[in-house]
């Protein structure tokens, strides 16, 4: 089994402030469980529909680890915070 990658795109975000301190505690929870972020930000460059858009890439040693990270009570104490500050897709992708 490959490699578990977290994939968050931010269609929109309408309290900046809220974002911040969401990925202060996320930023947290996610490496205590084992992830690495390998991407964040705004894209350098977006081509065919993509908008430009905040986008996180985070590595983890499983699917598996990468699904119990997103549905552990700490991380939802992180997505609380969230609350209707931002509308997004989080993808979780096998690695090859």
């Amino acid at each position: 089994m490959g490699k578990g990658y977290w994939v968050a795109t931010y269609r929109s975000i309408s309290d900046p402030e809220v974002l911040g301190k969401y990925a202060a505690l996320a930023s947290q929870v996610i490496q205590a469980q084992g992830g690495r972020f390998l991407a964040r930000g705004v894209p350098a460059r977006v081509y065919e529909a993509a908008g430009p858009q905040r986008c996180v890439i985070v590595e983890f040693e499983s699917v598996a680890a990468a699904m119990a990270a997103y549905e552990s009570k700490t991380y939802e104490k992180a997505r609380e915070i969230l609350q209707e500050s931002v509308e997004r897709e989080i993808l979780i992708v096998e690695g090859v």
